[in-house]
């Protein structure tokens, strides 16, 4: 019976874990902050390869460098996106510093792409409508210049 409840709080632990971790190569600060790093292939050390926004920008970079570390037969948090990508590697002809970079390369572009369409989403629903006397929200038109009608001066 022990082993029964080994199986249960395992999947349990694994569900907890899928919360906390839902991409590979990456964990959560707590400070909210999204970092990833990689283990070098028969190293001890790891390569880190930054600190992002989104949980999808981390991943993002952890593919870039297991693509890069282990070719074409990585495990990746989003094989459809380097389908197209030449061999990445995986015969170590690339160092550990040019990994990070290309990998932080890719990070950042998506977090910055991540971000601007956050922020574009929320700064356009939430500061250019507002509610007109019959109730509706219309959109303010900011390059348009006031009809005289609209105006408070008389």
């Amino acid at each position: 019976m022990e082993s029964g409840t080994a199986v249960v709080a395992s999947r349990e632990s694994s569900r907890k874990s899928m919360a906390e971790r839902p991409y590979k190569g990456i964990r959560m600060r707590k400070w909210g902050k999204w970092v990833a790093e990689i283990r070098e292939p028969n190293k001890r050390s790891r390569i880190w390869l930054g600190s992002y926004s989104t949980p999808v920008a981390a991943a993002r970079a952890y593919d870039t460098a297991v693509f890069y570390l282990r070719g074409p037969s990585a495990r990746l948090n989003f094989p459809d996106l380097l389908a197209g990508e030449k061999s990445g590697g995986g015969d170590g002809d690339l160092s550990a510093a040019s990994i990070r970079k290309k990998a932080v390369e890719v990070g950042a572009r998506v977090d910055a792409l991540e971000a601007a369409h956050h922020h574009h989403y929320n700064h356009s629903y939430d500061e250019e409508l507002k509610p007109s006397a019959d109730g509706f929200l219309h959109r303010v038109d900011l390059n348009k210049m006031p009809d005289p009608e609209d105006s408070d001066i008389e």
